[in-house]
């Protein structure tokens, strides 16, 4: 951003985590915008702490702090509609990140607008996909927005410059940063994601202490667990009969997943700004909920509403992943996806063991499967010799190639 433009920004809302970075990124914004600084630091499940987040904000002179419990909102809004969808980016990631991203920024621009901010400010890199996602958010919800990345500006390229900055301001930083975990972690409800460093080898196994949600399902209870999943209307609404909010849901299928050492995941993707990156994930209440959702979807949902969501997932779960959860082509996909749900209702029996989710039951009161109709059994409303010309009719595009000499 110019200097001029530098002088236009009066005050800017941080997402703000109290980490290094982003106390980093709160006195670099004091000091070269010369502007006020609103903090947001949103619970959305990542089990840390906020409270020594706002005490630090008060230390380097914030007298707007925003901390927000939106792990509800985060399930219900963002999570449960992604899984009605059946998302997975490139045919494996539960995009646990991406799916957070979306929410922050919204929620920062909610509280631009009630705070007069004229700037929203964020610490994700210049070389990752997150940048993408909370500036496509901010200029979906606030087009004239001013939007302050420090990483693709300033000159700390580097952790030991972030350190170094810190002590000559007296930023006070956790010792364990000090010596720092020798990877990037980020986690909210939906899962953990760990990379870099270690992890940059795509050869290289990650060590047990990469994993932070799961035991190893080496580790894991040698007798399976049983599991009951009542869902209404796509979403899951209660746990072995216990009617629970979507946050309490998923939290209760995370440790079931933790337990059993399910949910993890060793991926190479591909960036949005073009680079291949190693993660390392971990989704145990996801993975289950994902099984689930696909068992009861298997006998309520009609074989053309199915395959046209099948069709259409990766394209859904490629706009979650790019950032366009706000975008036109987004809202539109979820409004066919939720259409195809208003039956999905019913209930699903899963059994959890070292790492595996297997379905064992569906039931539905919607239930397309007809047992007089499939049986291997004689019955009285199939009759077989209609199948000939169905075959035949098509059959007929194929005899008519093969007549005509062609392949």
């Amino acid at each position: 951003m110019s200097t001029e433009a530098k002088k236009e920004v009066k005050k800017a809302v941080l997402a703000y985590s109290g980490g290094l970075d982003t106390s980093v990124i709160l006195r670099w914004l004091q000091e070269h915008y010369g502007c006020e600084v609103v903090t947001f630091t949103a619970d959305l499940g990542q089990g840390e702490e906020l409270e020594p987040a706002r005490k630090k904000a008060e230390m380097l002179g914030v007298k707007e702090i925003f901390i927000e419990d939106l792990r509800e909102e985060f399930t219900r809004d963002y999570v449960f509609p992604m899984f009605r969808a059946n998302a997975l980016y490139e045919g494996m990631y539960l995009l646990g990140t991406s799916i957070a991203r979306p929410l922050i920024a919204k929620r920062q621009i909610d509280i631009a607008n009630q705070t007069g901010a004229d700037a929203v400010a964020h610490g994700a890199t210049g070389k990752g996909n997150d940048q993408v996602r909370f500036e496509l958010t901010y200029y979906a919800l606030k087009p004239d927005v001013k939007v302050i990345a420090p990483w693709r500006e300033w000159e700390l390229k580097s952790r030991t410059k972030l350190l170094e900055f810190a002590a000559q301001h007296q930023i006070p930083i956790a010792r364990n940063k000090l010596g720092e975990a020798p990877f990037s972690i980020d986690a909210n409800l939906l899962h953990s994601s760990s990379e870099g460093r270690v992890l940059e080898d795509p050869w290289v196994e990650p060590d047990e202490m990469v994993y932070q949600r799961t035991i190893a399902p080496e580790a894991a209870p040698d007798k399976a667990e049983h599991v009951e999943i009542e869902f209404e209307r796509g979403d899951a609404v209660a746990v072995n009969g216990r009617r629970l909010s979507p946050a309490a849901l998923l939290t209760e299928l995370n440790a079931l997943g933790r337990k059993h050492g399910i949910g993890r995941l060793d991926l190479v993707e591909n960036r949005y700004v073009g680079m291949k990156s190693r993660g390392v994930y971990e989704t145990p209440g996801g993975t289950i909920l994902h099984v689930a959702h696909r068992a009861i979807e298997s006998i309520t949902l009609d074989r053309g509403a199915a395959h046209l969501k099948d069709d259409i997932m990766p394209r859904y779960a490629e706009l979650v992943y790019f950032g366009y959860w706000f975008s036109p082509e987004r809202e539109a996909l979820q409004a066919l996806i939720d259409h195809t749900q208003k039956n999905v209702n019913g209930t699903v029996r899963l059994k959890l063991y070292k790492g595996n989710t297997i379905v064992t039951g569906r039931k539905s009161p919607n239930s397309l499967y007809r047992l007089d109709y499939v049986t291997f059994e004689e019955d009285s409303v199939y009759n077989q010799a209609d199948a000939q010309g169905f075959i035949k009719l098509n059959a007929l595009r194929l005899r008519l190639l093969a007549m005509a000499g062609r392949k």
